[in-house]
């Protein structure tokens, strides 16, 4: 009986908002966040629920973006599965200058850098927390980025060390959700989003991913699940900046190294990624970003 009240206080404790003091006390006990230099922006890509298609959003939006124009650097933080060398199709070990910062290797006009380019193929992280911590912090801070307008950082699933180290040592303008349009995936990742904003990192919106298909005949929309995302980002208050479609193409894209963007240019699945590159750059220069209600 003991057992089973102490579980329910704590499932109470977990569902209760901090208040706007708790807020500040939270935000009091992070350590100052130093800018990266010459970096203006820097939007990180979450997600909750693993599988939902993030690194395949953050790579095909930061291609998007430097075909708008933008200097864009890409951050592989998923130390323990990086899959941003594969998908840039980037694989030499990135060299360094006299300073000993490394400089991210180029393609597709971004910058990028993961763990992926500095272990050995196929050799498996096995690190505790400390030393993850360490290596995202090597990645942000020991490298030349700038001159980067906007510099994505693709981060694994969870709420984990690396997200913490993240909102700890740098200024996030905000972060992207990604979500497949389901109940189950819609709810862990509007716990991490919740996680975020309890550390003051505001919210850009959400990007849908794989909720639909376009007929290749007609052009006509075909949604996939019965879709559920609008009650869900409603309740707290998060806009959905792009619908991106399910596109076969994806695999063949990601396995080779190109990114969809760049090699079927003309497609619906193209075009949503230039939509969700055009509201996330308004979003960001309007400071139009969603912080926490109590």
């Amino acid at each position: 009986m003991l057992r089973f009240r102490s579980f329910q206080i704590c499932k109470r404790t977990l569902a209760t908002h901090p208040t706007p003091k708790q807020q500040e006390l939270m935000a009091r006990g992070l350590p100052k966040r130093a800018p990266l230099p010459g970096v203006t922006d820097i939007v990180v890509v979450a997600s909750g629920k693993g599988g939902v298609g993030k690194s395949t959003v953050a790579v095909n939006l930061a291609v998007s973006l430097a075909n708008m124009g933008k200097r864009v650097g890409l951050l592989d933080a998923d130390i323990f599965g990086p899959s941003i060398p594969l998908m840039m199709n980037i694989h030499e070990e990135p060299l360094v200058d006299e300073q000993n910062f490394m400089i991210p290797p180029v393609n597709y006009g971004v910058k990028c850098l993961s763990m992926g380019l500095l272990a050995k193929q196929n050799d498996a992280i096995i690190w505790r927390g400390p030393l993850v911590m360490s290596a995202v912090q090597r990645l942000l801070k020991g490298a030349v980025w700038a001159p980067v307008d906007i510099l994505i950082v693709d981060t694994p699933p969870g709420t984990g060390d690396v997200h913490l180290s993240l909102a700890q040592n740098v200024p996030i303008s905000g972060v992207l959700l990604v979500s497949t349009p389901q109940k189950a995936a819609l709810e862990v990742t509007l716990r991490g989003a919740q996680m975020y904003r309890k550390l003051g990192v505001p919210i850009v919106g959400l990007a849908e991913n794989m909720g639909h298909v376009i007929c290749g005949s007609c052009q006509s929309r075909m949604e996939i699940f019965k879709n559920v995302t609008d009650i869900f980002t409603k309740q707290i208050d998060i806009k959905v900046l792009a619908s991106i479609p399910l596109d076969g193409n994806i695999t063949e894209c990601c396995d080779n190294g190109i990114p969809s963007v760049i090699k079927y240019a003309d497609t619906a699945y193209a075009k949503s990624y230039r939509q969700l590159g055009e509201t996330l750059v308004r979003t960001l220069e309007t400071k139009g970003l969603v912080n926490d209600k109590q």
